[in-house]
């Protein structure tokens, strides 16, 4: 299970320091970065950090509680789970709370704005289309088209200011305090049809402007702006900041309102007009005598401003003196936060939610003692079983025969809530995207629709039934923005294009109700056609809006145009996301006609196996990654076909992170398809083996134990066919050596097999003898290979290298006694004992740890496509960072299969893009030092197992590696980062993690295209000492590199693969046999980092205990040099020499070598 880093403490350091464990600074920022690169040689203890239990003295221990301890635990096991719980809630509402200090200051501030409101002059009548009367220095924040209107407007002072909002109930949430105030404004300025055609609209922008212009000249404001009600753009309001060090404090929210009897709510009713068409669009509604289209959402926004003191009486009534539903409302609106459902126009806001526990608490669904986290769970239960689209809910309890029906209000809007006045639905501007979402099943050729709310309340009310110890991190504290919780996201830009869409689907009702606005026009009919297109791939449709910015009192309102773009998020079906059919009618059914018209020139008469004739659209994908893709093809279709948006306005980002792990023939693939042609060739080996005749013991058992066959290799095998000139043919060996005229043949790794023998008392029971039977299994395994079945071998005494169909398979012999043989331990006396011992531990882990290991991630991958490309992305994203050699590949492997086997509070990530985001949030995120990584493959722990698991890990900490990853089969060792990484490298990983994840989604959520993908790839360079700069002609992956060479050498490989006689060179790779060379020889001086895809750097980071002077001794001067200080002999590090040593060890593979002398001095 993952756990998040706490607030305060991480494993920190840089590269190069001692392994030291210390506090890191909070943030990843500046600060981060420099603390994570610079060096320092003072050594702390090394449980520094971690978490202790508290020690108590006997007496305490045994100490009877108090009355006030006992009335706690029993509160504590009554309304909360867990006491771990309650002290998390409490916390984090300490943290979102406002002080009282910081309230003192706030209702100071409250009390100017009053005085200085009520003391704007007044202005005299004039018509509303004479405007000259407003200074040059203000605009109308509203759009006025059309421009003449009929009405008079006069400005008069507010008879009434109200501060009305979640700042007076107590439920309003840090870190943006926003107080709104409503200004009623009086009798005189408005008139009787103020209601129609935007009349009350442009008085109250009038009635804004004139205010700004006066409080702009105060310097008690040190901002004056104006901004957008919730995105509605009929509505802008006036945020004032107070000057000075408050400037943060607060911003208050000007709002004004009419009286609140002003209106006559039957004409407000959604079946009503109120904009007219002669008016707006300069001519009648289509057809003489044709009535006019209602208006619904004008109407709301016009009966909203009616009711803003209504509903502050409302829940001050409710919420008042019930601590526990204010909290509730107050982790509520972290939830939406972190899920990001409040933004922008058609949120769910902190307001709805406070109603909606109003409304459960008035149904007795909520009673006013629970605790905030009861409420909590209350509100999130009823979101993830009501649909509020089909049977909506009214917090009325009139029974006037007067009032609206709830079916007026259905067929209006999507979703249904009613104020008490029973008029006015609270949820009109929740679009349908934003509620409706997840295809059930096919209904009448449309998918039935559920609620994105809904949708993510089921999800974590399954989080917080599983009771897990990090259920809360994960519930309010995990941010979900959209880019890491949908698969694939799509950005329609420029927004001018959804203009061509409305008149291309003839949205003038929905334009004259919108007030022009052809993005929330075109909304829903957009997300109705791509739900209905995508179907069965599509679990969840989403749309994101970016908040309208604040613009200053002398500009012009923001066009719609000119608010970004619109963002939708796709999150898909695995199973049916890679079809590359879309199956229709019969060609003589009705259905036929609709889905011809639909799909287009896509659709085309087909005829199947079983004989049928049917309308079938095929998309053209022929790789794995293509077929990811293929939303992709059907979004743009249908955009163009029924809504004249072209392809290029849609920025589709689904697979840019492909590129990083294509091979170099095949763009159009990531790999998958050449993985699996190489396992196909692994299991035909293994029948092979299994069916060997002539061994002296059956085989028991074949297992893979390499990344090919677990799906993780970052760039997989091709069948390799040597091209004869590149090689010297060693006839009496069967075998090639590269020619050194030539340049470094390509690099062939062979493929572990491990093949079990069965028991039998002819083993020896020593473990020399042992190694030699097993010696004489490997000669006569490639004896019988070649002999039945013609197969290309090599043996040794600890391998049998075979080839087959192009491929090299390492086959390993392993007797399963053997570990324990190695184990045995015999005293002086002769007694033998069972004692672990590198050797049985190192044995052990090859042949029975890795091959499970292998297995279980090979089942993870049939059940989840997309685990190979998120292992892979990850993978090579950490060997870019030149880390990657002290990361094994079996550790990162299972960091990516915990994304897909805990992935809360996300889903399984069905597209290696959102996984390796999630992959590096999780890195950079997880408590490493406090914490094991538990993957419980195979769902083999149990909750108390896992349990236990922890309590062990703590009380073994100082004793395990710095980073700890649990599986099944390895609950206590961690046997995978036993050898690395160190505290200083993992604590590197972690902060490049935390810069690479902001800036790969800020490219990815950029409108105008992600840029250049790569950036988050290239490694800094500026940290390291010393470059060694290789040559690419020597370098056999040189093509794999991040940024892939536009030409590079030969590699003798032959283009049509096809049978070889010889076997190919194997493992050769000159970077990596220097890099042996080099720390062998300066081990002790210097850390060296190298990207084995392709890397033509290696970079050198000098110890800091190296440079310390060491006394002089004759047996240790490698490397040293001689100096005199203070009358003493000391040694010091001979820089030049050691350079100098780098190039010539290097010697045709190195090009330069380049001193970072400024990072340090000797």
């Amino acid at each position: 299970m993952m756990g998040p880093a706490p607030t305060g403490e991480q494993l920190c350091g840089a590269i190069g320091e001692p392994e030291v464990m210390e506090p890191a600074l909070e943030g990843t920022g500046k600060e981060g970065k420099k603390a994570s690169s610079r060096k320092r040689t003072l050594a702390e203890p090394p449980a520094k950090g971690l978490l202790q239990p508290v020690k108590l003295s006997r007496a305490e221990l045994y100490k009877e509680p108090t009355n006030e301890e006992l009335n706690h635990l029993r509160e504590t096991e009554i309304l909360f789970h867990s006491s771990l719980l309650r002290l998390q809630v409490e916390e984090l509402l300490k943290e979102v709370r406002l002080s009282e200090k910081k309230k003192d200051r706030i209702d100071a501030f409250l009390r100017e704005v009053n005085q200085r409101v009520v003391r704007v002059p007044s202005v005299p009548e004039t018509e509303l289309t004479d405007q000259a009367w407003l200074p040059a220095g203000v605009r109308v924040p509203l759009h006025q088209v059309p421009y003449a209107v009929k009405g008079c407007f006069r400005f008069l002072p507010p008879a009434q200011v109200t501060v009305v909002g979640s700042y007076l109930l107590g439920t309003c949430i840090r870190p943006d305090i926003n107080v709104d105030v409503a200004l009623t404004m009086p009798r005189e300025i408005l008139q009787d049809k103020d209601g129609l055609n935007q009349r009350y609209f442009r008085k109250r922008a009038l009635y804004l402007a004139h205010l700004a212009h006066h409080l702009a000249q105060d310097p008690l404001f040190g901002s004056v702006c104006f901004s957008y009600t919730n995105g509605c753009h009929l509505k802008p309001s006036l945020l004032l900041r107070p000057r000075g060090k408050d400037e943060r404090l607060v911003t208050v929210r000007l709002h004004p309102c009419p009286p609140p009897d002003f209106f006559r709510p039957c004409r407000l009713l959604p079946t009503k007009n109120n904009v007219r068409s002669a008016w707006y669009r300069g001519q009648s509604p289509a057809g003489d005598g044709s009535p006019e289209p209602p208006t619904p959402h004008y109407n709301t926004w016009v009966l909203q401003d009616t009711a803003l003191e209504s509903h502050l009486q409302l829940l001050s009534t409710m919420l008042g003196s019930a601590q526990g539903l204010k909290d509730g409302v107050a982790l509520l609106k972290v939830w939406l936060r972190q899920r990001e459902l409040d933004k922008g126009q058609g949120g769910f806001t902190g307001f709805l939610v406070s109603m909606l526990v109003v409304f459960l608490v008035s149904t007795h669904k909520i009673h006013t003692t629970m605790s905030g986290y009861q409420v909590l769970r209350s509100v999130l239960q009823f979101l993830a079983t009501t649909d509020l689209t089909v049977n909506g809910i009214s917090l009325c309890l009139s029974s006037d025969p007067s009032l609206p029906a709830l079916a007026d209000f259905h067929q209006a809007f999507s979703v249904v809530f009613l104020d008490s006045s029973g008029r006015l639905n609270l949820c009109a501007d929740v679009t349908a995207s934003t509620y409706h979402q997840v295809p059930m099943g096919p209904q009448s050729g449309w998918s039935l629709l559920w609620l994105q709310v809904q949708y993510e309340a089921r999800l974590s009310m399954t989080l917080l039934d599983s009771r897990a110890d990090d259920g809360f991190q994960l519930l309010l504290m995990t941010p979900k923005p959209m880019i890491r919780a949908f698969d694939h996201v799509l950005h329609l830009h420029p927004l001018s294009c959804l203009q061509a869409a409305c008149h291309r689907l003839k949205l003038w009702p929905e334009l004259q109700d919108n007030g022009g606005d052809y993005v929330s026009a075109a909304l829903g009919p957009l997300t109705t056609l791509l739900e209905q297109g995508l179907g069965t791939r599509l679990k969840l449709l989403a749309h994101s809006r970016p908040p309208v910015p604040e613009w200053g009192i002398s500009q012009d309102p923001p066009k719609h145009k000119d608010s970004g773009s619109l963002t939708l998020g796709l999150l898909l079906r695995p199973e049916g996301l890679t079809s590359v059919l879309e199956l229709g009618p019969e060609a003589d059914q009705p259905e036929a006609a609709k889905f011809r018209q639909f799909w287009g020139f896509r659709s085309e008469l087909r005829r199947f196996q079983d004989g049928a004739i049917r309308e079938a659209v095929v998309w053209e994908a022929a790789s794995m990654s293509q077929k990811r893709l293929i939303p992709h093809q059907v979004v743009t279709h249908l955009l163009a076909l029924h809504t004249d948006i072209p392809e290029t306005c849609v920025h589709y980002v689904g697979g840019p992170l492909d590129a990083l792990i294509q091979g170099l023939k095949q763009t159009s693939s990531t790999g998958e398809e050449a993985l699996a042609v190489a396992v196909c060739c692994y299991d035909d080996l293994s029948r092979l083996l299994w069916g060997l005749e002539g061994l002296p013991l059956t085989v028991s058992a074949v297992q893979g134990a390499h990344p090919v066959l677990r799906y993780t290799e970052v760039f997989p095998p091709t069948p390799v066919r040597p091209a004869s000139s590149f090689y010297e043919p060693l006839q009496e060996r069967s075998s090639l050596l590269p020619r050194l005229d030539k340049p470094c043949p390509a690099y062939v790794e062979p493929m572990t097999v491990v093949c079990h023998l069965e028991g039998s008392g002819q083993w020896p029971q020593d473990a020399e003898a042992v190694q030699r039977v097993r010696a004489a299994f490997q000669l006569r395994l490639a004896e019988l290979l070649t002999q039945q079945h013609g197969l290309q071998c090599r043996a040794t005494a600890t391998h049998t290298d075979v080839l087959k169909d192009g491929f090299v398979f390492r086959i390993r012999v392993a007797y399963q006694r053997e570990p324990q043989i190695l184990k045995e331990v015999q005293s002086p006396e002769g007694m033998i004992s069972l004692r672990d011992t590198p050797a049985s531990l190192h044995l052990e882990r090859d042949t029975r740890q890795l091959p499970l290991l292998t297995s279980a991630l090979h089942g993870l991958q049939q059940q989840h496509p997309a685990f190979s490309g998120v292992a892979r992305l990850a993978k090579r994203w950490v060997r870019a960072q030149l880390l990657g050699e002290d990361f094994t590949d079996e550790s990162l492997d299972l960091v990516a299969a915990a994304l897909f086997l805990h992935p809360e509070p996300f889903t399984p990530p069905s597209s290696p893009q959102v996984g390796f985001l999630r992959f590096l949030y999780l890195v950079s995120t997880f408590d490493w030092k406090n914490n094991p990584l538990i993957v419980n493959l195979n769902n083999e722990l149990t909750v108390e197992e896992q349990v236990e698991i922890r309590s062990g890990f703590l009380a073994a900490r100082t004793q395990l590696p710095v980073m700890v990853i649990v599986t099944p089969q390895d609950r206590k060792h961690s046997v995978w980062t036993q050898d690395g990484p160190s505290a200083q490298i993992l604590q590197q990983l972690v902060v490049l993690a935390a810069e690479a994840l902001p800036m790969l989604e800020k490219q990815l959520m950029d409108p105008r295209g992600p840029g250049d993908i790569r950036t988050v790839f290239r490694p800094p360079l500026d940290i390291y000492d010393v470059l060694i700069r290789l040559s690419p002609r020597h370098i056999p992956r040189h093509r794999q590199a991040v940024d892939s060479p536009a030409a590079s050498f030969c590699r003798g490989l032959l283009s049509q693969p096809g049978p070889s006689s010889l076997m190919p060179v194997l493992g050769y790779d000159p970077p990596q046999l220097y890099l042996m060379q080099l720390r062998e020889a300066f081990g002790d001086l210097a850390l060296f980092f190298y990207d084995q895809h392709g890397g033509e750097v290696i970079g050198v980071l000098w110890k800091p205990t190296s440079f310390q002077p060491q006394p002089f001794k004759a047996s240790s001067t490698k490397g040293r040099m001689v100096m005199s200080r203070g009358g003493e002999l000391v040694m010091v590090p001979n820089v030049e020499a050691i350079l100098e040593d780098f190039a010539v060890l290097g010697e045709g593979l190195v090009q330069t070598v380049e001193a970072r002398s400024e990072r340090w001095t000797v």
